[in-house]
């Protein structure tokens, strides 16, 4: 007589969580938007490709595989570290300190003299291009240090001041009031109420200046510097070499997406890790 074995028991299949399904729903989204962005790199690459040497003659118009190699030949040379360091250091400087007065400008515009002192200035720095700074200080200060860095000061402390000042005029009193009432020092006030609030305007004008001081930058090294980035791309324009003209357009381009969107966002991410998205799903 034949005995049967049964099988062994299935282990149910726990249904998914809410946090599971939003962990899913975020990865989707997420592999989503990589393929779309690929996908256009892809297409315009590939059509930059096609009309160089199909639409356009290739001296004209350069194939990216032509500006990939060019790039790699200037960097055996040492002409893009060498460029970029020097661009990138005026950045730096320039917008450090640009930072600081617009910080400065804008908690003091919170004063109501002060504001009336400072206003139509700030409003000058928003609304003035970047060009006429460029060109002002090229004409002043030559190929000297101090006209990027004044350029660059210019055109984006106002940016961090009008977001500072609205930053400072949305803080909640009642808070303030209860944190004065509780007998809370300033410094801790400070730190717990004050700053964490005002993060989010000072991101805001960090990420909007930064993107403004590289262009300013670039165009003071076109105009009168003998070194960096907007001078390679000025040189390589005077010489007609579009191939080198490119690779210093599309370095300038990839090293800003970098600065943006891996070092700033991930700065801000860390920064604002403690939020939590709704349904309280991290």
């Amino acid at each position: 007589m034949a005995t049967t074995v049964a099988p062994p028991p299935t282990k149910q299949q726990q249904p998914a969580t809410a946090e599971d399904k939003a962990r899913d729903a975020r990865r989707k989204d997420r592999i989503d938007r990589w393929l779309w962005r690929i996908l256009g790199y892809v297409f315009f690459l590939g059509l930059w490709e096609y009309a160089s040497g199909g639409l356009m003659d290739e001296t004209l118009l350069p194939g990216p595989t032509h500006v990939f190699t060019t790039f790699l030949e200037l960097w055996d040379t040492g002409a893009v570290p060498g460029a970029f360091a020097t661009t990138l250091t005026r950045i730096g400087m320039g917008f450090s300190i640009a930072f600081v007065v617009g910080m400065v400008v804008g908690v003091l515009m919170q004063n109501r003299f002060l504001n009336g002192f400072f206003r139509d200035a700030v409003t000058i720095g928003v609304t003035t291009p970047g060009l006429i700074w460029a060109l002002l200080t090229a004409i002043i200060f030559g190929n000297r240090t101090q006209g990027p860095l004044l350029a660059i000061v210019l055109t984006t402390f106002a940016i961090i001041t009008v977001n500072v000042a609205e930053g400072i005029k949305s803080i909640p009193r009642d808070l303030v009031d209860m944190a004065k009432a509780f007998d809370i020092g300033v410094v801790k006030r400070n730190r717990q109420i004050v700053l964490p609030h005002l993060a989010p305007f000072m991101f805001t004008g960090i990420r909007f200046g930064f993107s403004i001081a590289w262009k300013v930058t670039v165009l003071t090294e076109v105009f009168s510097s003998s070194s960096g980035i907007g001078f390679e791309m000025r040189t390589a324009s005077q010489l007609f070499a579009l191939d080198e003209f490119l690779t210093w357009i599309l370095g300038f381009y990839v090293l800003a997406l970098f600065l943006e969107k891996v070092v700033l966002e991930q700065i801000e991410r860390r920064f604002f890790g403690w939020r939590t998205t709704i349904g309280g799903v991290k």
